[in-house]
């Protein structure tokens, strides 16, 4: 059916608002608004303020918010005043203007509190328990989320019950109360995948749910809510994710150790510095904070070069309110470029995150660790772990820092300082509600490193439920690194065939992801384990002789290629099989195949 038309802009604007075609709503309103034939009611304002944020106009957009807020007042309109007001609350905070932020906040309770109950007071709900969560006050928050859900329903809102659903969920799981958190967010997301919310608030939620998910290391949601996110994000007049949006994210996230990483355009540079958003028509200024949560996704998962690709490329996305996210990605960039020895690349990423107003650690303790700079490490991330006291907000943040925290301890050989920090990562990991297997599989790791240390004769079980643990999340590079610990307990206990295993393993795995310092780490090891400790006290001469007896040579055939006589061969051979405890030249091949020989 045709849709009737209108050549009265405010009209086509109002009707391209509804259909949520943000660029065209921003320059239909905002070229009436400078020759205007009619001025623009205080609804029309709002329009505009949306359409401009939308459009990447962020400065246009507050200046509209506060004509439409006097436009409410001089109609004697609370509810209009008041959730002008509650936004331009939201807009400053987002800009930086606590200030000016919590001017607004006070007028939009001014106008709302004494109202009957009505749709806007949900937001005043909201904000109110975010502020007593902040305080460690759950009760007083949940009980805000919990009005804000029965204003909810009262008004039939699907888009403000999600927020309330998805509110109450950040308090239940700031509390303490995982399971019960976690239901909720998953409530609240439904409504996002089937489409029943608009699009301010569909973006919102992805935004504060993969918060959230990274927050409570719940690492199998934050890819599912990623992919989700990104794909929503595309350009709508493609109707798919675009090649650079789409990636590989879902095809890495089941891929089993070893097996080939998708792969972007090598990135040698480090991402530019973020400016203010300057997006093309028809862009979702969601995008680029979406993006920055989907670089820490494909870190995890191994997906280095993407991952680089795509924290460039959310610097150049995200709005000026949102920095924090392009803090976020020069991060995580940084972490790519450390492990693959890029040091001055990854000194640059971590500089810019802390321009930005992100503590980069642990990932700056670790450079400096790389660097050689022991004491810079220790210094940085004690720093990190004292700001970042309260483990009830960002548990996975507050776990790194202690896994680096005993990284960093037993380099500088603080095995005491080790054992505590491990200590403290596992009560961390023990003390969530629920199964954790991101946060058990760091502390299993801890705990292996340090009883390694101790020369325990039980670092191995610690160990394995660790490399268990890692192969299960699909995260390649701290399984790796878990077999090299391995391979040293292995040594230790004398079993060079599995040490030779999991170092030729990992060494497999550093080098299919880049990690250039690491493979070299495990093939020195590879290399010096078989001159160090052979099996059954075979000297490496000896080595060398039955290497070729496996291969079929004779006494003569193997003298030439030593360059020994036949006697010496002879000689060589009759201590082989007295240390072996063989017979034959057969039982002799077998054993060196059976220990990896050959």
């Amino acid at each position: 059916m045709s849709v009737p038309t209108t050549t009265d802009p405010v009209e086509r604007a109002r009707g391209a608002a509804a259909r949520e075609s943000w660029a065209e709503a921003y320059e239909l309103l905002h070229a009436h608004d400078r020759h205007p034939s009619r001025g623009l009611t205080a609804d029309d304002l709002s329009v505009l303020a949306d359409a401009a944020w939308w459009s990447g106009h962020v400065d246009e957009s507050v200046t509209a918010r506060l004509r439409a807020h006097a436009a409410y007042l001089a109609a004697d309109d609370h509810r209009g005043a008041g959730l002008a007001s509650w936004w331009l609350y939201y807009e400053y905070a987002g800009l930086g203007r606590p200030a000016a932020a919590a001017g607004w906040l006070h007028r939009a309770r001014h106008h709302l509190e004494d109202l009957p109950d009505c749709p806007e007071q949900c937001f005043l709900q909201m904000t109110a328990a975010e502020e007593a969560s902040a305080h460690g006050d759950h009760e007083t928050a949940l009980a805000a989320t919990r009005r804000m859900t029965a204003l909810a329903l009262a008004c039939g809102s699907p888009d403000l019950l999600a927020l309330s659903r998805q509110a109450e969920s950040r308090v239940l799981l700031a509390a303490g109360r995982r399971t019960e958190g976690l239901a909720l967010l998953d409530d609240a997301m439904c409504a996002v995948s089937a489409g029943e919310l608009s699009g301010m608030v569909t973006g919102w939620l992805y935004c504060l749910a993969l918060t959230q998910c990274m927050e409570a290391a719940d690492f199998a949601r934050a890819v599912e809510w990623t992919n989700a996110a990104m794909e929503w994000c595309a350009p709508p007049w493609t109707g798919r994710p675009t090649d650079e949006d789409a990636g590989t994210a879902s095809a890495t996230a089941t891929a089993p150790e070893g097996s080939p990483t998708p792969t972007a355009p090598e990135a040698s540079a480090t991402p530019t510095a973020p400016l203010p958003m300057t997006v093309p028509s028809g862009e979702n200024p969601f995008r680029g904070v979406c993006r920055a949560h989907r670089v820490e996704v494909l870190d995890l998962l191994g997906a280095w070069a993407l991952a680089e690709a795509e924290a460039r490329q959310a610097c150049r996305e995200v709005p000026v309110d949102c920095l924090e996210s392009a803090a976020a990605a020069y991060y995580a960039a940084g972490d790519v470029q450390r492990r693959q020895g890029r040091l001055e690349a990854a000194a640059v990423s971590y500089g810019h995150a802390h321009e930005l107003g992100r503590i980069p650690q642990p990932g700056l303790a670790l450079l400096r660790l790389a660097q050689g700079r022991a004491d810079a490490a220790v210094a940085g991330v004690d720093l990190a772990l004292a700001c970042r006291s309260d483990p009830d907000h960002d548990v996975l943040g507050r776990s790194r820092l202690l896994a680096a925290r005993t990284e960093v301890a037993l380099a500088v050989r603080d095995v005491p300082g080790a054992a505590k920090a491990a200590a403290d990562l596992d009560a961390l990991a023990g003390a969530a509600d629920g199964d954790v297997p991101l946060l058990r599989a760091l502390a299993d790791t801890a705990l292996g490193s340090v009883a390694l240390a101790e020369k325990h004769p039980g670092a191995l079980l610690p160990l394995r439920r660790a490399l268990a643990g890692w192969l299960e999340l699909r995260v390649p590079y701290e399984a790796a690194q878990v077999r090299m610990l391995l391979a040293a307990a292995c040594r230790a206990a004398g079993d060079e065939e599995a040490a030779r295993l999991e170092l030729g393993t990992a060494r497999a795995v550093f080098e299919r992801l880049g990690a250039v310092p690491d493979a070299r780490r495990a093939a020195a090891l590879l290399s010096g384990g078989s001159r160090r400790r052979l099996p059954g006290g075979l000297t490496a001469r000896e080595a060398e002789v039955l290497r070729l007896v496996a291969s079929g040579g004779t006494n003569k055939d193997i003298a030439r290629a030593l360059v020994i006589s036949e006697h010496t061969v002879a000689r060589h051979l009759n201590n082989i099989f007295a240390k072996l405890g063989v017979g034959s030249r057969a039982s002799a091949t077998a054993y060196a195949y059976a220990h990896g020989l050959v």
